[in-house]
């Protein structure tokens, strides 16, 4: 009798703090405990807009772009990372990846270098002119994956 070996070792999962990142989460430990996986979390904070408050176009005034903002988001981001990683208390090991910059292309740069098994995030189900306008995260790591991906909805229970 040959022994099975689990072919998830290395699972990623994409969060943020969404209701629908949370239900991720949850599916994330449930396979971390039958599995005994490795556990890398990342979330990406999407690079900082110019403001266009107090600038005038028409005066030659270029938006202001304020770093502080972008320092206070990764703050942040770092902080629920950490708060995060410490509830997957049965992983083999939990790594945290906090990245700047396009959602879909950080998360599958992440995947990629860290040589991920499986990829676990949420989707927020937005159909429709919602969906047109934002785009679908999960949709276009589908897409471009070179692993498996579990997408967990919005809705489920």
């Amino acid at each position: 009798m040959t022994t099975v070996h689990p072919k998830f070792q290395r699972v990623l999962v994409a969060i943020d703090d969404s209701p629908c990142s949370l239900k991720a989460i949850e599916y994330a430990k449930e396979v971390t405990k039958l599995l005994k996986t490795s556990i890398a979390l990342v979330t990406v904070v999407p690079p900082t807009t110019p403001a266009s408050y107090g600038a005038d176009p028409l005066l030659g005034q270029q938006p202001i772009i304020v770093p502080e903002v972008t320092e206070i988001q990764e703050k942040s981001a770092q902080e629920f990372l950490e708060r995060i990683s410490r509830e997957f208390e049965e992983a083999n090991e939990v790594f945290v990846f906090n990245k700047v910059g396009s959602v879909k292309q950080e998360i599958l740069s992440v995947a990629q270098e860290w040589a991920a098994d499986l990829i676990i995030m949420g989707s927020n189900g937005r159909t429709g002119f919602d969906h047109f306008i934002s785009g679908s995260v999960s949709e276009g790591v589908i897409r471009k994956s070179l692993c498996p991906v579990m997408v967990i909805p919005g809705k489920a229970e």
